[in-house]
């Protein structure tokens, strides 16, 4: 992480009161691995030594507290994993237990009856008695008292046993800190930017996060640091972009032919929006510009994305190209094929679905056409881009719900296309904040379908209790009178003694006795189903041979039934806002007025009342994504974990939309003046960039 001969690049057992076997065990536990990293493995919170509560004061708070007091009491209770220290501590305003249930021996041994502690730790009240279990403890001496904010490290119990409790860990920083001159932590931002946003030097910013003299003083480190992360980020997102327009070549799509013209003269089923003609105009520069296009589609369910995404291979084979279309599911990917066949049908157009079930002689033939260039299409799982798969002139890749597949998966589709990449189309159903797509996208063009197709009218949501069920059911048995069908949905497929959760098999036959044979035909689908009978009974619920479909989340994505207009989901409160807007966007596709039911359990937490509200009030998948990523945090959204985006050690997504917004307009105001970043007063700018900057650059460059 840090050049040239600083104390910082030396191996972390060098430390002076670290040694071989603390050493090994910070690496194992912690990844520290040299001095310099220490500093970098920033403390998760700050006590304020100068705040100290009293007993009294804090058992009405039931807040994290300071207390200065006495053990006046102490034993050790049980034997084996269930022993455990019960002390008395005491200040002048009253008494509380401690308990600690691990390391009790060892404690007990340290804990000196009558001598001052500082103790911290949240209370809490156990059958209306106060208690504080495994706070934090140290003994009280002059050197205990602080005005400033202590600094608190992550351990684990290895770390605490050999002395690198927080207490250890901030004792040994402490000391690396002193040692440390601005040389060490040379600065990596140029003097414009830190007069301009007035920051401490990198230098002051490493060593007043440690040890701040006051809040002000960490929030401005904090920024700085904040700044940093998500500013080299752009940085270096914005420089992948602006490289791969300058160096990789793309095939030029210039033909809008025959293929093209037709379809959309005669074969098109409906008017485009004005959202999907925008989208079709960017692509259509993309594709004729000369150079490899790395778009993102984004467009909430039922936006259209598939008819974009057929023009666009249109358009290649008007060109003389193939196009391949991946699906992480063989649900989604037969879905599309079934879906675009019809729409080409007539067209001189061949198109070929591959999938992992696919063997023998039929998979020898769409491998030998695809060869020969008589394909022009192919669509399936990810079998398409298994090394044994041949395109004669592939020009245009597109993957749809992409956040599903590896980078290594959309890697391989770049070799299919010897002479140049082939253009790449990125779709996903799931809209990614704007925040998100900046960090996970950032070096994409992203276009968006924000526009639903005319005709169709908002999905009505609506939760619903056990007590509500019998008129759920009327409701259900109403619209199937109508002819039209219905999707009951449950998160488990057998009874889990872990979580009270409806079942589907339980569901389905309570189901069968409110809604008998003959009069009424239920089917049940889930993930443990052969491929070829889950598409049986999907191909029947569409064919309308049966009414209502029961059925774990294996629905989410790839059933196009515009018959469907109910959608019960059960235990709603177990499932993700994602999720629930998925789910949701399997009704509302026809012109009929469409309904979500989500039916929940009295009682909800919070969190669960928070996400129930935000889907019963909203359709827009925009909106419902910024309100899952604040109630849920950047980690989980839209799988982005595998992009290596979110290994922040101070930014925060959710809270520092600001200061990336701030990031991205200067990297680009530099980058636009200053491309290859040559020019002197950027020099530490790239240095940084090229021998300290520990993103992950292959996900940067791949779709």
């Amino acid at each position: 992480m840090f050049q040239g001969d600083s104390i910082l690049t030396q191996p972390i057992e060098y430390m002076k009161g670290v040694g071989p076997v603390r050493g090994e065990l910070l690496r194992k536990e912690l990844g520290i691995h040299r001095i310099g990293d220490l500093l970098w493995d920033l403390p998760f919170r700050y006590i304020d030594k100068s705040e100290i509560s009293t007993i009294r004061i804090a058992k009405t708070s039931m807040e994290p507290v300071q207390l200065k007091g006495k053990f006046t009491d102490k034993r050790i209770e049980g034997t084996g994993p269930k022993k455990r220290l019960i002390a008395t501590f005491e200040d002048s305003t009253g008494e509380l237990e401690i308990l600690w249930f691990q390391r009790a021996k060892d404690i007990d041994q340290w804990i000196i009856l009558g001598k001052p502690y500082l103790i911290y730790g949240k209370l809490q009240d156990f059958r209306g008695k106060y208690n504080i279990v495994h706070p934090e403890i140290e003994e009280l001496s002059q050197e205990t008292v602080s005005t400033g904010l202590e600094p608190v490290y992550s351990s684990s119990e290895k770390l605490v046993v050999r002395g690198l409790d927080s207490k250890g860990r901030r004792k040994i920083v402490k000391q690396l800190i002193i040692q440390l001159r601005p040389h060490d932590i040379p600065e990596n931002l140029p003097e414009p930017i830190i007069s301009k946003l007035r920051f401490y030097s990198r230098f002051d910013t490493l060593k007043k996060i440690h040890f701040p003299n006051s809040q002000e003083e960490l929030t401005k480190a904090r920024n700085r640091m904040k700044f940093e992360e998500l500013f080299f980020l752009q940085l270096m997102l914005l420089r992948a972009k602006v490289k791969r327009e300058e160096t990789v070549k793309g095939f030029v799509f210039g033909e809008v032919g025959h293929v093209f013209n037709t379809f959309y003269t005669k074969h098109l089923p409906f008017s485009l929006t004005e959202a999907q003609k925008r989208v079709m105009r960017e692509i259509r520069k993309d594709m004729g510009s000369g150079h490899q296009m790395n778009r993102l589609l984004q467009g909430d369910v039922g936006s259209g994305k598939t008819i974009v995404a057929l023009m666009c291979m249109l358009l290649a084979a008007d060109n003389g190209f193939q196009s391949v279309l991946m699906a992480p599911t063989e649900v989604l990917a037969m879905q599309h094929y079934k879906s675009i066949s019809e729409l080409v049908e007539g067209l001189d157009i061949k198109i070929a679905f591959l999938s992992g079930s696919i063997t023998g002689n039929p998979r020898a033939e769409i491998l030998e056409s695809l060869k020969a260039g008589r394909t022009h299409i192919l669509i399936g799982t990810h079998a398409v881009i298994m090394e044994w798969v041949e395109f004669a002139a592939l020009g245009l890749a597109i993957t749809d719900e992409q956040h599903r597949f590896g980078v290594a998966q959309r890697a391989q589709m770049w070799t299919k296309s010897p002479l140049h990449p082939p253009h790449v189309l990125v779709m996903t159903a799931t809209p990614i904040p704007r925040t998100l797509a900046l960090t996970v996208y950032g070096d994409l063009d992203v276009s968006v379908l924000d526009e639903l197709p005319p005709g169709r009218k908002p999905v009505l949501t609506q939760q619903r209790t056990e007590a509500h069920r019998s008129k759920v059911m009327e409701f259900v048995r109403s619209e199937i009178k109508k002819g039209r069908q219905v999707y009951v949905i449950y998160p488990l497929i057998e009874e889990s003694e872990k979580l009270d959760l409806e079942n589907l098999q339980d569901g389905y036959e309570r189901l069968l006795g409110i809604f008998p044979r003959p009069d009424y035909q239920i089917t049940v689908v889930h993930g443990r189903m052969k491929a070829q009978d889950k598409e049986e009974a999907m191909q029947g619920f569409k064919d309308l041979k049966t009414q209502i479909m029961v059925s774990t989340t294996v629905i989410e994505v790839g059933v196009n039934v515009p018959n469907a207009t109910v959608m019960i989901i059960e235990n709603a409160e177990r499932f993700g806002l994602a999720q629930l807007h998925q789910l949701r966007g399997r009704v509302g596709r026809g012109a009929d007025q469409s309904y979500c039911i989500l039916m929940t359990s009295y009682k909800l937490s919070k969190t669960a009342r928070e996400r129930l509200d935000v889907i019963c009030k909203s359709n827009d998948g925009f909106v419902i994504a910024e309100a899952d990523l604040k109630l849920r945090g950047p980690g989980d959204i839209a799988g982005t974990k595998q992009s290596g985006a979110f290994e922040f050690k101070a930014a925060n997504l959710v809270e520092d939309q600001a200061i990336l917004k701030t990031a991205r307009m200067i990297a680009e105001e530099i980058l636009t003046r200053d491309p290859a970043l040559r020019a002197p007063e950027h020099a530490t700018m790239a240095r940084f960039l090229s021998t300290e900057y520990k993103y992950k650059q292959d996900w940067s460059r791949i779709s």
